[in-house]
């Protein structure tokens, strides 16, 4: 990485090119069905989908009516049926049922499917058991990433994190190796690769071998990413755990940003209806506020407001010529930022309500208190109080896996007790849910009588030479125990202050949670390219189950600039706070961070990913 004097990070690369591939891929997909058709889209494609091709661009290219999958369509005249769904199961039945139903009435039509971003043979087995696998044409549609920002592409692909996480699915690692390959043939060749978790190295070793058999691609063209990072969700649960303090993040657990962008509800638009706000760089007032604390933001807003009020102001003293120019070349500009302005202070002023409402700073405390390992009694009562008010399942959920993870398990008296309080407040159809959240290691119950390091010692003794490894593969996978408090005092996440910390100058990487905890997986990104490798990180390897690996490409040209530009890659999802933080760590070390991940996450989503009881 850049020395610590360097503040001039790169630009990041134009990822525009992704958009217009995915584009003009599709607009190829449907005129290979010529002439009118109606188009059938899966619910979660749909917000992907807008931001690649507008309705406009469809009706272009001879869409007629727009359904969404999962709905009964209305008799149509159209002779042609095209589907544009995930590879579900679920809506192959469903396409079934509509071919199936034409056949019964006698209607002859043309029917297209196209998956995105791939088929799997699942699909077309179901076609085949349904009887319709003749009737219909089958394509795929390579939509691997959608750029969300000039340095965030999401897979969105929010079931990832179940699918592989809880229920050991693998199917998605093809389109990450995928997805990874078409980054490499577009902005690589990567000069180094770095990565920690069993998903991250079989991710990594599929797309080496993807690669191996499209030798030549990209080869001797000046790379413009050199590093590129593979990270699994389960190496740190915790971030992921923490309620957000900075202003996109919390703006995302408030309002949920999907896919970019936001429904802003009457409450922020102080009007009747609701108004959907894309949220990114070209924002010029949410840009500035994005990454900062929430303590900083109203302060920046109001200053904000009188410099608009100012320049507002200066048409006063103006003679004709003068307003022309202002009014031409100035009064949109100012319109659109005062706009963008009032709507982020309505937002501030409904998160400020809202959090108040949650007795949000008790909330911090607790989760400070169990980060730093100190009242944990206390912390223990916060969360059974919170259990007995009923006030949401979810969020009573997610402070007990917290107290589960940062202690390595709880002791089976708290185990059971706050289990059975959880569902006597919140019903017994919650009991799959502990089963999940057991399953993946997120809330489990230390052995009676027993520590982890009694456990680890037996395993060490079991384990006296390397082909026994296997062995420990499946302790690991037995119980995953999450040995946060030794990984934490091994990386210093928890900072020791001296008086207050600034949260409007911050030091480090710790202001994304008031200066009280380090974000884990981005302490892991610095100290491994501060290193270039994992020398010296063994026992941390070691605490974090392994899986580590560190490969150079020789063959790929060596470019200082493209050196400092890192592609961090999260597998099951990434939250506002690391990226907040990784940007921050960019900033001061002169390099630029660009972020991959199958779907933006936060505790919530984590929780619901892992919740069978659907509501």
């Amino acid at each position: 990485m850049a020395s610590a004097g360097r503040r001039d990070a790169p630009e990041a690369p134009d990822f525009g090119i992704l958009k217009r591939l995915a584009r003009d891929q599709l607009i190829y997909l449907l005129e290979q069905l010529p002439g009118k058709k109606d188009l059938f889209i899966e619910a979660d494609l749909m917000s992907p989908l807008d931001r690649i091709a507008n309705v406009s661009i469809l009706k272009q290219h001879e869409v007629d009516k727009l359904y969404k999958v999962e709905t009964r369509p209305p008799p149509s005249s159209c002779d042609q049926f095209c589907f544009l769904v995930r590879p579900r199961i679920r809506t192959m039945r469903y396409i079934a049922d509509i071919v199936n139903a034409d056949k019964m009435s006698g209607r002859s039509r043309k029917y297209k499917i196209i998956f995105s971003p791939q088929k799997f043979y699942a699909c077309e087995m179901v076609l085949e058991e349904e009887g319709v696998f003749g009737d219909v044409t089958c394509d795929e549609w390579s939509f691997y990433l959608l750029p969300l920002d000039e340095d965030i592409i999401s897979m969105e692909l929010p079931e990832f994190f179940r699918d592989y996480f809880l229920e050991g699915d693998h199917r998605w690692i093809n389109s990450i190796a995928r997805a990874l390959q078409l980054l490499n043939s577009l902005y690589g060749p990567f000069g180094r690769a770095y990565g920690i978790g069993r998903c991250a190295k079989m991710s990594f070793e599929l797309w080496r071998d993807l690669e191996g058999e499209s030798e030549g691609d990209g080869q001797g063209r000046k790379p413009e990413i050199g590093n590129v990072f593979l990270m699994d969700r389960d190496t740190d649960y915790v971030t992921a755990l923490c309620s957000q303090v900075v202003y996109e993040g919390l703006v995302d657990d408030t309002f949920r940003i999907k896919c970019g962008s936001v429904d802003f509800g009457p409450d922020v638009t102080s009007s009747d209806k609701s108004i959907k706000v894309l949220l990114n760089a070209q924002d010029k007032v949410f840009s500035q506020i994005r990454n900062e604390h929430f303590s900083s933001v109203f302060g920046f807003l109001s200053q904000k407001s009188r410099n608009l009020q100012a320049q507002y102001d200066r048409r006063r003293g103006m003679d004709i010529k003068q307003m022309k120019n202002f009014v031409s070349q100035e009064l949109k500009g100012l319109k659109q930022e005062h706009r963008l302005l009032s709507l982020h202070i309505g937002a501030c002023e409904s998160i400020m309500k809202k959090k108040t409402k949650q007795d949000f700073q008790e909330m911090i405390k607790a989760e400070h208190s169990l980060l730093e390992g100190f009242d944990i009694r206390e912390s223990t009562s916060f969360i059974e109080e919170h259990i007995d008010r009923q006030v949401s399942p979810i969020e009573s959920l997610r402070l007990m896996c917290l107290l589960s993870i940062t202690e390595n398990g709880l002791v089976p008296k708290d185990y059971r007790s706050l289990k059975t309080q959880y569902l006597q407040s919140y019903g017994p159809e919650h009991l799959l849910t502990f089963h999940n959240l057991k399953r993946i290691g997120l809330l489990t119950e230390q052995a009676a009588g027993e520590t982890l390091t009694a456990v680890e010692s037996r395993v060490s003794k079991l384990v006296t030479d390397r082909a026994a490894g296997k062995i420990t593969d499946a302790f690991n996978s037995l119980a995953r125990k999450s040995n946060f408090r030794a990984i934490s005092k091994k990386l210093g996440l928890i900072p020791r202050l001296d008086g207050e910390y600034d949260l409007k100058l911050p030091r480090d990487m710790a202001y994304v949670f008031s200066g009280a905890y380090v974000p884990l997986s981005c302490k892991i990104i610095e100290q491994v390219l501060e290193r270039r490798g994992w020398q010296g990180l063994e026992e941390v390897v070691r605490l974090l189950n392994g899986h580590e690996f560190s490969v150079s490409d020789s063959a790929a040209e060596d470019s200082a600039e493209a050196q400092r530009v890192v592609l961090a890659v999260f597998l099951g999802g990434c939250t506002f706070s690391e990226i907040a933080a990784l940007r921050f760590l960019g900033k001061e070390r002169g390099c630029k961070f660009i972020f991959l991940t199958t779907a933006i996450t936060n505790s919530a989503r984590v929780m619901e990913a892992m919740t069978e009881a659907r509501a």
